[in-house]
């Protein structure tokens, strides 16, 4: 009798063993992504999932307002900024892991309307009277906002359009102010508007603002978790590649 309660309790506890083994095979990472990526981060994620069973759980927000939760303990384990700057800085400053950090893609900054023919082919539209808001998002926080302003300044058209800036707290929010129609033209990312039918656009010249070069790196606080490291890794294959690609990035 002995015998056989030690033999159902050694069954017991492989069975244990076992079930805890299980989700051990799969984990799951926190992933900070700027806003302009948010379409493309999805499904991203979710091909991700599809081939290593991980899961990438997903915040969007501002680049600059994610650095600073980072530096305050935030828990995040992997970062898609819309910059190169804050990557390297939290790598320099022990936050992130060194040798992790890479450029995942090169976006493009888009003046863009959802009123068919308001934004021509040449953005000749911010020298005229046919507007008077117009959305960024802060340049403080988000590269794409301080790409805006240089382009704005490079085409010698800041001052005069200054006094129509409203500010968006990311360019998700300064896309949701063209959306709305709280401003009727607006500097968003190629990526949020790639797929919309209608309205009106012009792509502004790369040649106008610096590179908006977008890295990842891995935070220290994702050192450990596999997800984490897999979730860099997947960035770079060919299936992550052409989800970039085809929101309007150039990837490296």
């Amino acid at each position: 009798m002995i015998d056989r309660l030690r033999h159902i309790l050694s069954l017991v506890l492989a069975c244990g063993v076992l079930v805890g083994a299980g989700p051990a095979l799969a984990a799951q990472t926190q992933v900070a992504v700027a806003a302009n990526f948010a379409e493309p981060a999805k499904a991203i994620a979710e091909a991700f999932a599809a081939a290593t069973g991980h899961k990438a759980t997903l915040s969007v927000g501002a680049s600059g307002t994610f650095y600073t939760q980072i530096t305050q303990g935030a828990p995040f384990e992997v970062l898609l900024s819309a910059d190169a700057e804050r990557p390297t800085r939290l790598e320099q400053e022990g936050l992130g892991v060194p040798g992790t950090r890479f450029t995942y893609a090169v976006g493009r900054l888009v003046l863009y309307s959802k009123t068919p023919g308001l934004v021509d082919g040449a953005g000749a539209v911010l020298k005229s009277d046919r507007f008077q808001k117009l959305a960024i998002a802060d340049p403080a926080a988000a590269p794409y906002g301080a790409a805006a302003i240089e382009t704005l300044k490079t085409l010698g058209l800041y001052d005069s359009v200054r006094p129509k800036i409203v500010q968006g707290a990311s360019i998700a929010q300064a896309y949701q102010f063209v959306a709305t129609g709280a401003a009727e033209i607006g500097f968003v990312a190629l990526s949020q508007v790639i797929d919309e039918k209608g309205g009106s656009r012009w792509v502004a010249p790369a040649k106008d603002h610096a590179p908006i070069v977008q890295q990842a790196i891995l935070l220290k606080t994702g050192a450990g978790n596999p997800a984490a490291r897999a979730f860099l890794a997947f960035l770079k294959t060919p299936a992550a590649v052409a989800i970039i690609k085809r929101y309007g990035y150039e990837a490296r």
